[in-house]
Protein backbone atom coordinates (compact mmCIF):
# COMPACT_ATOMS: atom_id res chain seq x y z
CA UNK A 1 0.00 0.00 0.00
CA UNK A 2 1.42 3.35 -1.04
CA UNK A 3 1.86 5.93 1.67
CA UNK A 4 0.00 9.15 0.82
CA UNK A 5 0.04 12.55 2.50
CA UNK A 6 -3.71 12.88 2.19
CA UNK A 7 -4.06 10.54 5.16
CA UNK A 8 -2.67 13.24 7.46
CA UNK A 9 -5.08 15.77 5.94
CA UNK A 10 -8.02 13.43 6.52
CA UNK A 11 -6.97 12.81 10.13
CA UNK A 12 -6.79 16.55 10.78
CA UNK A 13 -10.23 17.00 9.22
CA UNK A 14 -11.69 14.20 11.35
CA UNK A 15 -10.37 15.73 14.56
CA UNK A 16 -12.15 19.04 13.92
CA UNK A 17 -15.36 19.08 16.02
CA UNK A 18 -16.91 21.63 13.64
CA UNK A 19 -16.01 19.83 10.42
CA UNK A 20 -18.19 20.02 7.34
CA UNK A 21 -18.59 17.32 4.66
CA UNK A 22 -15.31 16.97 2.80
CA UNK A 23 -15.17 16.96 -1.00
CA UNK A 24 -12.00 15.41 -2.44
CA UNK A 25 -11.44 16.50 -6.03
CA UNK A 26 -8.90 15.19 -8.47
CA UNK A 27 -8.37 13.66 -11.89
CA UNK A 28 -9.02 10.01 -12.53
CA UNK A 29 -6.52 7.49 -11.24
CA UNK A 30 -4.78 9.74 -8.67
CA UNK A 31 -5.79 7.44 -5.80
CA UNK A 32 -8.80 9.18 -4.23
CA UNK A 33 -10.95 6.10 -3.60
CA UNK A 34 -8.13 3.90 -2.31
CA UNK A 35 -6.81 6.58 0.05
CA UNK A 36 -10.24 7.45 1.47
CA UNK A 37 -11.28 3.83 2.01
CA UNK A 38 -7.94 3.03 3.68
CA UNK A 39 -8.45 6.00 6.00
CA UNK A 40 -12.08 5.00 6.65
CA UNK A 41 -11.25 1.40 7.55
CA UNK A 42 -8.60 2.57 10.00
CA UNK A 43 -10.68 5.25 11.71
CA UNK A 44 -14.40 4.35 11.71
CA UNK A 45 -16.45 1.49 13.12
CA UNK A 46 -19.15 1.80 10.47
CA UNK A 47 -18.74 2.79 6.80
CA UNK A 48 -21.40 3.35 4.17
CA UNK A 49 -19.58 3.14 0.83
CA UNK A 50 -21.72 4.44 -2.03
CA UNK A 51 -20.04 4.31 -5.44
CA UNK A 52 -22.45 5.89 -7.90
CA UNK A 53 -20.42 4.79 -10.93
CA UNK A 54 -20.27 1.10 -10.02
CA UNK A 55 -23.79 1.10 -8.53
CA UNK A 56 -25.93 3.73 -10.29
CA UNK A 57 -29.07 2.35 -8.60
CA UNK A 58 -27.82 3.94 -5.36
CA UNK A 59 -28.91 7.31 -6.75
CA UNK A 60 -32.44 6.54 -5.53
CA UNK A 61 -31.26 7.26 -1.95
CA UNK A 62 -31.10 10.92 -2.97
CA UNK A 63 -34.10 10.96 -5.31
CA UNK A 64 -36.72 12.10 -2.82
CA UNK A 65 -36.55 14.41 0.15
CA UNK A 66 -32.98 15.39 1.01
CA UNK A 67 -33.76 15.71 4.69
CA UNK A 68 -31.03 14.05 6.74
CA UNK A 69 -33.39 11.65 8.50
CA UNK A 70 -34.95 10.57 5.20
CA UNK A 71 -31.54 9.86 3.71
CA UNK A 72 -30.50 7.81 6.75
CA UNK A 73 -33.75 5.84 6.52
CA UNK A 74 -33.07 4.97 2.88
CA UNK A 75 -29.48 4.04 3.76
CA UNK A 76 -30.77 1.63 6.42
CA UNK A 77 -33.05 -0.02 3.85
CA UNK A 78 -30.23 -0.31 1.32
CA UNK A 79 -27.62 -1.56 3.80
CA UNK A 80 -29.59 -3.64 6.34
CA UNK A 81 -26.41 -5.33 7.56
CA UNK A 82 -24.83 -2.04 8.64
CA UNK A 83 -25.37 -0.11 11.85
CA UNK A 84 -25.21 3.66 12.26
CA UNK A 85 -22.76 4.18 15.14
CA UNK A 86 -23.25 7.79 16.34
CA UNK A 87 -20.00 9.72 16.09
CA UNK A 88 -18.13 6.79 14.56
CA UNK A 89 -19.75 6.42 11.15
CA UNK A 90 -18.56 7.61 7.75
CA UNK A 91 -20.77 8.03 4.70
CA UNK A 92 -18.52 7.90 1.63
CA UNK A 93 -20.12 9.23 -1.56
CA UNK A 94 -17.74 8.06 -4.26
CA UNK A 95 -17.92 9.25 -7.88
CA UNK A 96 -20.46 11.81 -6.70
CA UNK A 97 -20.48 13.48 -10.13
CA UNK A 98 -22.83 10.67 -11.20
CA UNK A 99 -25.41 11.69 -8.59
CA UNK A 100 -25.97 15.48 -8.69
CA UNK A 101 -28.67 15.27 -6.01
CA UNK A 102 -26.14 13.74 -3.60
CA UNK A 103 -23.93 16.78 -4.03
CA UNK A 104 -26.89 19.04 -3.28
CA UNK A 105 -27.69 16.89 -0.23
CA UNK A 106 -24.33 17.70 1.37
CA UNK A 107 -25.77 20.92 2.80
CA UNK A 108 -28.52 18.93 4.54
CA UNK A 109 -25.99 16.46 5.94
CA UNK A 110 -23.52 19.13 7.04
CA UNK A 111 -24.65 19.56 10.62
CA UNK A 112 -25.78 16.03 11.49
CA UNK A 113 -23.35 14.97 14.21
CA UNK A 114 -24.27 11.31 13.96
CA UNK A 115 -21.88 10.72 11.08
CA UNK A 116 -19.09 12.19 8.96
CA UNK A 117 -19.33 12.62 5.20
CA UNK A 118 -16.64 12.45 2.53
CA UNK A 119 -17.45 12.83 -1.16
CA UNK A 120 -15.04 12.34 -4.02
CA UNK A 121 -15.15 12.35 -7.75
CA UNK A 122 -13.48 13.03 -11.04
CA UNK A 123 -14.74 15.49 -13.62
CA UNK A 124 -16.49 17.49 -10.88
CA UNK A 125 -15.48 20.69 -12.61
CA UNK A 126 -17.36 19.85 -15.80
CA UNK A 127 -20.56 18.51 -14.21
CA UNK A 128 -21.52 21.67 -12.34
CA UNK A 129 -24.46 22.40 -14.65
CA UNK A 130 -26.18 19.18 -13.57
CA UNK A 131 -26.20 19.99 -9.85
CA UNK A 132 -29.60 21.47 -8.85
CA UNK A 133 -28.16 23.51 -5.99
CA UNK A 134 -24.53 23.71 -4.91
CA UNK A 135 -23.89 23.33 -1.15
CA UNK A 136 -21.97 26.62 -1.00
CA UNK A 137 -20.65 27.19 2.52
CA UNK A 138 -21.58 23.68 3.65
CA UNK A 139 -18.52 21.77 2.49
CA UNK A 140 -14.74 21.77 2.64
CA UNK A 141 -12.83 20.98 -0.52
CA UNK A 142 -9.34 19.62 -1.07
CA UNK A 143 -7.57 18.62 -4.25
CA UNK A 144 -5.69 15.38 -4.62
CA UNK A 145 -2.84 15.03 -7.08
CA UNK A 146 -0.62 12.18 -8.30
CA UNK A 147 2.21 11.20 -5.96
CA UNK A 148 4.64 14.04 -5.39
CA UNK A 149 8.37 13.36 -5.32
CA UNK A 150 8.50 12.77 -1.57
CA UNK A 151 5.68 10.21 -1.79
CA UNK A 152 7.51 8.64 -4.72
CA UNK A 153 10.64 8.30 -2.60
CA UNK A 154 8.60 6.60 0.13
CA UNK A 155 7.32 4.14 -2.48
CA UNK A 156 10.90 3.45 -3.58
CA UNK A 157 11.86 2.61 0.02
CA UNK A 158 13.57 5.88 0.91
CA UNK A 159 12.71 6.68 4.52
CA UNK A 160 12.34 9.88 6.52
CA UNK A 161 15.90 9.65 7.88
CA UNK A 162 17.39 10.37 4.46
CA UNK A 163 14.72 12.93 3.57
CA UNK A 164 15.25 14.73 6.87
CA UNK A 165 19.00 14.89 6.25
CA UNK A 166 18.33 16.44 2.83
CA UNK A 167 15.99 18.94 4.44
CA UNK A 168 18.71 19.94 6.90
CA UNK A 169 21.04 20.62 3.96
CA UNK A 170 18.32 22.73 2.35
CA UNK A 171 17.72 24.78 5.50
CA UNK A 172 21.41 25.24 6.24
CA UNK A 173 22.33 25.83 2.59
CA UNK A 174 24.87 23.06 2.89
CA UNK A 175 25.96 20.69 0.12
CA UNK A 176 24.63 17.12 0.13
CA UNK A 177 27.30 14.40 0.15
CA UNK A 178 28.10 13.48 -3.44
CA UNK A 179 26.86 9.86 -3.36
CA UNK A 180 23.47 10.84 -1.94
CA UNK A 181 23.23 13.81 -4.30
CA UNK A 182 23.84 11.71 -7.42
CA UNK A 183 21.46 9.01 -6.17
CA UNK A 184 18.67 11.53 -5.59
CA UNK A 185 19.17 12.99 -9.09
CA UNK A 186 18.70 9.49 -10.51
CA UNK A 187 15.54 9.05 -8.44
CA UNK A 188 14.24 12.38 -9.73
CA UNK A 189 14.86 11.33 -13.34
CA UNK A 190 13.05 8.08 -12.55
CA UNK A 191 10.17 10.07 -11.06
CA UNK A 192 9.90 12.04 -14.30
CA UNK A 193 9.44 8.90 -16.41
CA UNK A 194 7.32 6.86 -13.97
CA UNK A 195 5.25 9.82 -12.80
CA UNK A 196 2.94 9.80 -9.82
CA UNK A 197 -0.11 7.82 -10.89
CA UNK A 198 -0.47 5.21 -8.11
CA UNK A 199 -1.07 2.28 -10.47
CA UNK A 200 2.11 3.08 -12.39
CA UNK A 201 4.22 3.61 -9.26
CA UNK A 202 2.86 0.49 -7.61
CA UNK A 203 3.57 -1.57 -10.74
CA UNK A 204 7.16 -0.36 -10.82
CA UNK A 205 7.70 -1.23 -7.14
CA UNK A 206 6.58 -4.80 -7.88
CA UNK A 207 8.35 -5.37 -11.21
CA UNK A 208 11.04 -2.97 -12.46
CA UNK A 209 9.66 -3.11 -15.99
CA UNK A 210 8.98 0.22 -17.67
CA UNK A 211 7.04 -1.48 -20.48
CA UNK A 212 4.35 -2.40 -17.94
CA UNK A 213 4.36 1.15 -16.57
CA UNK A 214 4.02 2.58 -20.08
CA UNK A 215 1.03 0.29 -20.69
CA UNK A 216 -0.65 1.75 -17.59
CA UNK A 217 0.08 5.28 -18.80
CA UNK A 218 -1.44 4.46 -22.18
CA UNK A 219 -4.55 3.04 -20.53
CA UNK A 220 -5.00 6.18 -18.44
CA UNK A 221 -4.60 8.44 -21.48
CA UNK A 222 -7.08 6.28 -23.37
CA UNK A 223 -9.45 6.63 -20.40
CA UNK A 224 -9.17 10.42 -20.67
CA UNK A 225 -10.10 10.27 -24.35
CA UNK A 226 -13.09 8.07 -23.53
CA UNK A 227 -14.19 10.59 -20.91
CA UNK A 228 -14.11 13.28 -23.58
CA UNK A 229 -16.28 11.17 -25.89
CA UNK A 230 -18.70 10.35 -23.07
CA UNK A 231 -19.04 13.66 -21.24
CA UNK A 232 -18.06 16.53 -23.54
CA UNK A 233 -20.47 18.37 -25.81
CA UNK A 234 -20.54 16.90 -29.30
CA UNK A 235 -19.17 20.08 -30.87
CA UNK A 236 -16.18 20.14 -28.50
CA UNK A 237 -15.00 16.53 -28.51
CA UNK A 238 -12.49 16.68 -31.36
CA UNK A 239 -11.24 20.08 -30.19
CA UNK A 240 -10.57 18.80 -26.67
CA UNK A 241 -8.62 15.80 -27.91
CA UNK A 242 -6.61 17.97 -30.33
CA UNK A 243 -5.72 20.37 -27.50
CA UNK A 244 -4.57 17.50 -25.27
CA UNK A 245 -2.51 15.92 -28.02
CA UNK A 246 -0.83 19.25 -28.79
CA UNK A 247 0.73 19.52 -25.32
CA UNK A 248 3.97 17.65 -26.19
CA UNK A 249 4.51 20.10 -29.08
CA UNK A 250 3.59 23.08 -26.90
CA UNK A 251 6.15 22.17 -24.23
CA UNK A 252 8.88 21.31 -26.73
CA UNK A 253 9.06 24.97 -27.78
CA UNK A 254 11.59 27.38 -26.29
CA UNK A 255 8.71 29.80 -25.82
CA UNK A 256 6.24 27.68 -23.87
CA UNK A 257 3.22 29.98 -23.78
CA UNK A 258 0.26 27.98 -25.06
CA UNK A 259 -0.40 28.82 -28.69
CA UNK A 260 -3.66 27.82 -30.34
CA UNK A 261 -1.91 27.91 -33.72
CA UNK A 262 0.01 24.79 -32.66
CA UNK A 263 -3.33 23.00 -32.32
CA UNK A 264 -4.52 24.27 -35.68
CA UNK A 265 -2.82 26.82 -37.91
CA UNK A 266 -4.62 30.15 -37.84
CA UNK A 267 -6.93 29.19 -34.95
CA UNK A 268 -7.44 31.04 -31.67
CA UNK A 269 -9.19 31.04 -28.33
CA UNK A 270 -12.59 31.61 -29.95
CA UNK A 271 -12.40 28.11 -31.41
CA UNK A 272 -10.30 26.19 -28.88
CA UNK A 273 -10.58 28.16 -25.63
CA UNK A 274 -13.58 26.17 -24.37
CA UNK A 275 -11.89 22.87 -25.19
CA UNK A 276 -8.81 23.83 -23.20
CA UNK A 277 -10.93 24.89 -20.21
CA UNK A 278 -12.66 21.49 -20.34
CA UNK A 279 -9.28 19.77 -19.95
CA UNK A 280 -8.40 22.04 -17.03
CA UNK A 281 -11.75 21.52 -15.29
CA UNK A 282 -11.39 17.76 -15.73
CA UNK A 283 -8.00 17.91 -13.98
CA UNK A 284 -6.13 16.59 -17.02
CA UNK A 285 -4.02 19.71 -17.50
CA UNK A 286 -2.84 22.57 -15.30
CA UNK A 287 -2.52 26.23 -16.24
CA UNK A 288 0.48 28.38 -15.32
CA UNK A 289 -0.48 32.03 -15.84
CA UNK A 290 1.75 34.93 -16.77
CA UNK A 291 1.98 37.84 -14.35
CA UNK A 292 1.75 41.49 -15.26
CA UNK A 293 3.49 42.52 -12.03
CA UNK A 294 5.75 40.83 -9.49
CA UNK A 295 3.85 41.92 -6.43
CA UNK A 296 1.64 40.20 -3.86
CA UNK A 297 -1.00 39.02 -4.05
CA UNK A 298 0.18 37.27 -7.20
CA UNK A 299 -3.34 36.14 -8.08
CA UNK A 300 -4.35 39.76 -8.62
CA UNK A 301 -1.81 40.22 -11.42
CA UNK A 302 -2.41 37.03 -13.41
CA UNK A 303 -3.08 37.60 -17.12
CA UNK A 304 -6.03 35.39 -18.08
CA UNK A 305 -5.17 34.91 -21.75
CA UNK A 306 -1.44 34.24 -21.31
CA UNK A 307 -0.56 30.87 -19.86
CA UNK A 308 1.50 27.72 -20.18
CA UNK A 309 -0.21 24.32 -20.02
CA UNK A 310 1.26 21.28 -18.27
CA UNK A 311 0.02 17.69 -18.12
CA UNK A 312 -1.28 16.63 -14.73
CA UNK A 313 1.34 13.87 -14.54
CA UNK A 314 4.88 13.84 -15.91
CA UNK A 315 4.79 10.09 -16.54
CA UNK A 316 1.78 10.53 -18.81
CA UNK A 317 3.60 13.33 -20.65
CA UNK A 318 6.65 11.11 -21.23
CA UNK A 319 4.42 8.39 -22.69
CA UNK A 320 2.82 10.93 -25.03
CA UNK A 321 6.25 11.62 -26.57
CA UNK A 322 6.86 7.99 -27.54
CA UNK A 323 8.06 4.67 -26.16
CA UNK A 324 11.81 5.43 -26.38
CA UNK A 325 11.57 8.76 -24.54
CA UNK A 326 11.89 7.31 -21.03
CA UNK A 327 15.18 5.59 -21.88
CA UNK A 328 16.57 8.79 -23.38
CA UNK A 329 15.60 10.81 -20.30
CA UNK A 330 17.31 8.34 -17.98
CA UNK A 331 20.43 8.47 -20.17
CA UNK A 332 20.34 12.26 -20.48
CA UNK A 333 20.17 12.26 -24.27
CA UNK A 334 17.19 14.55 -24.94
CA UNK A 335 19.01 17.85 -25.32
CA UNK A 336 16.77 20.91 -25.25
CA UNK A 337 13.60 18.81 -25.13
CA UNK A 338 14.52 17.59 -21.65
CA UNK A 339 13.48 20.96 -20.26
CA UNK A 340 9.83 20.22 -21.07
CA UNK A 341 9.81 17.16 -18.79
CA UNK A 342 11.65 18.85 -15.95
CA UNK A 343 9.39 21.90 -16.04
CA UNK A 344 6.30 19.68 -16.07
CA UNK A 345 7.58 17.71 -13.08
CA UNK A 346 8.37 20.89 -11.15
CA UNK A 347 4.91 22.30 -11.98
CA UNK A 348 3.22 19.18 -10.63
CA UNK A 349 5.39 19.25 -7.52
CA UNK A 350 4.48 22.88 -6.81
CA UNK A 351 0.76 22.16 -7.17
CA UNK A 352 1.04 19.28 -4.72
CA UNK A 353 2.69 21.72 -2.29
CA UNK A 354 -0.38 23.98 -2.46
CA UNK A 355 1.10 26.58 -4.80
CA UNK A 356 -0.75 28.27 -7.61
CA UNK A 357 1.24 28.30 -10.83
CA UNK A 358 2.55 31.58 -12.25
CA UNK A 359 5.41 32.65 -14.49
CA UNK A 360 6.76 36.04 -15.52
CA UNK A 361 7.50 37.00 -19.12
CA UNK A 362 7.23 40.74 -19.73
CA UNK A 363 9.03 40.41 -23.09
CA UNK A 364 10.14 37.82 -25.64
CA UNK A 365 13.67 37.90 -24.24
CA UNK A 366 12.88 37.56 -20.54
CA UNK A 367 11.07 34.69 -18.85
CA UNK A 368 11.12 33.35 -15.30
CA UNK A 369 9.85 29.76 -15.30
CA UNK A 370 7.80 29.97 -12.09
CA UNK A 371 6.85 32.55 -9.49
CA UNK A 372 5.62 31.25 -6.14
CA UNK A 373 4.66 32.62 -2.76
CA UNK A 374 7.41 31.35 -0.49
CA UNK A 375 7.79 32.32 3.14
CA UNK A 376 5.33 35.15 2.64
CA UNK A 377 7.03 36.78 -0.36
CA UNK A 378 7.24 36.31 -4.13
CA UNK A 379 10.08 33.99 -5.09
CA UNK A 380 11.57 33.48 -8.56
CA UNK A 381 12.12 29.87 -9.66
CA UNK A 382 14.25 28.84 -12.61
CA UNK A 383 14.44 25.23 -13.80
CA UNK A 384 17.59 23.98 -15.51
CA UNK A 385 17.80 20.45 -16.87
CA UNK A 386 21.22 20.57 -18.50
CA UNK A 387 24.75 21.57 -17.68
CA UNK A 388 24.29 25.23 -18.64
CA UNK A 389 23.07 26.99 -15.50
CA UNK A 390 23.56 30.59 -16.54
CA UNK A 391 20.65 32.61 -15.18
CA UNK A 392 20.34 35.65 -17.42
CA UNK A 393 16.62 36.23 -16.76
CA UNK A 394 16.98 35.71 -13.01
CA UNK A 395 19.83 38.18 -12.78
CA UNK A 396 17.99 40.73 -14.92
CA UNK A 397 15.01 40.75 -12.60
CA UNK A 398 17.03 40.56 -9.39
CA UNK A 399 19.23 43.48 -10.39
CA UNK A 400 16.34 45.72 -11.39
CA UNK A 401 15.24 47.77 -8.40
CA UNK A 402 11.70 48.26 -9.73
CA UNK A 403 10.89 44.59 -9.14
CA UNK A 404 12.09 44.59 -5.51
CA UNK A 405 12.52 40.80 -5.40
CA UNK A 406 14.47 39.34 -2.49
CA UNK A 407 14.15 35.60 -3.14
CA UNK A 408 15.29 33.53 -6.10
CA UNK A 409 15.95 29.84 -6.46
CA UNK A 410 17.51 27.88 -9.31
CA UNK A 411 16.65 24.19 -9.53
CA UNK A 412 19.25 22.21 -11.45
CA UNK A 413 21.53 19.18 -11.23
CA UNK A 414 24.01 21.19 -9.17
CA UNK A 415 24.43 20.69 -5.45
CA UNK A 416 23.28 23.23 -2.86
CA UNK A 417 25.09 26.53 -3.07
CA UNK A 418 24.68 30.29 -3.37
CA UNK A 419 25.61 32.32 -6.41
CA UNK A 420 25.16 35.99 -5.68
CA UNK A 421 21.49 36.57 -4.93
CA UNK A 422 20.50 33.12 -6.25
CA UNK A 423 20.05 30.07 -4.05
CA UNK A 424 21.01 27.04 -6.13
CA UNK A 425 19.42 23.75 -5.07
CA UNK A 426 19.15 20.32 -6.71
CA UNK A 427 15.95 19.52 -8.63
CA UNK A 428 14.89 16.95 -6.04
CA UNK A 429 14.72 19.62 -3.32
CA UNK A 430 11.56 21.03 -4.90
CA UNK A 431 9.76 18.89 -2.30
CA UNK A 432 10.88 21.38 0.38
CA UNK A 433 9.36 24.49 -1.24
CA UNK A 434 6.15 24.26 0.75
CA UNK A 435 3.57 27.02 0.61
CA UNK A 436 3.63 27.87 4.28
CA UNK A 437 2.39 31.24 5.50
CA UNK A 438 2.78 32.43 9.06
CA UNK A 439 -0.79 33.12 10.14
CA UNK A 440 0.01 33.63 13.81
CA UNK A 441 -0.61 37.35 13.39
CA UNK A 442 -4.03 36.84 15.01
CA UNK A 443 -2.42 36.25 18.42
CA UNK A 444 -1.27 39.88 18.42
CA UNK A 445 -4.78 41.26 18.05
CA UNK A 446 -6.26 43.08 21.05
CA UNK A 447 -8.47 41.05 23.39
CA UNK A 448 -11.96 41.60 21.94
CA UNK A 449 -13.70 40.82 25.22
CA UNK A 450 -11.63 43.42 27.09
CA UNK A 451 -12.40 46.03 24.45
CA UNK A 452 -16.13 45.29 24.63
CA UNK A 453 -16.12 45.40 28.41
CA UNK A 454 -14.27 48.71 28.37
CA UNK A 455 -16.72 50.19 25.88
CA UNK A 456 -19.68 49.08 28.00
CA UNK A 457 -18.13 50.68 31.08
CA UNK A 458 -17.63 53.93 29.18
Amino acid sequence: MLRRKINDILLKWKSNPNKLPLVVEGARQVGKTTSILTFANENYKSIYDLNFFLNPDLQYIFSGSLNSDEIIFRLSLTFPDKTMVPGDTLIFLDEIQHCPNARTALKFLAHDNRFDVIASGSLLGINYAEVPSFPVGYTETIKMFPLDFEEFLWAMGIGNKIIDSLYSCFLERRAVDQYTHESMLKFFSLYIVIGGMPAAVNQFTIVRDYNLVNKIHRNILDGYRKDVVKYANESEKNKIIRCMESIPSQLAKDYKKFQYSVVEKGSGSAKYGGALLWLRDAGIVNFCRNLSLLSPPLEAYAIDNEFKVYMNDNGLLVSMYGSDTAKRIMEGELGIFKGAFYENAIANSLLALNHNLFYFSPSDTLEIDFIINFRGEPCLLEVKSGENTKSKSLNTVLNNAKYNIRQSIRLSRKNVGEEGKILSIPLYMVMFLKNEVDNNWSKDLPDINKILAHLVED
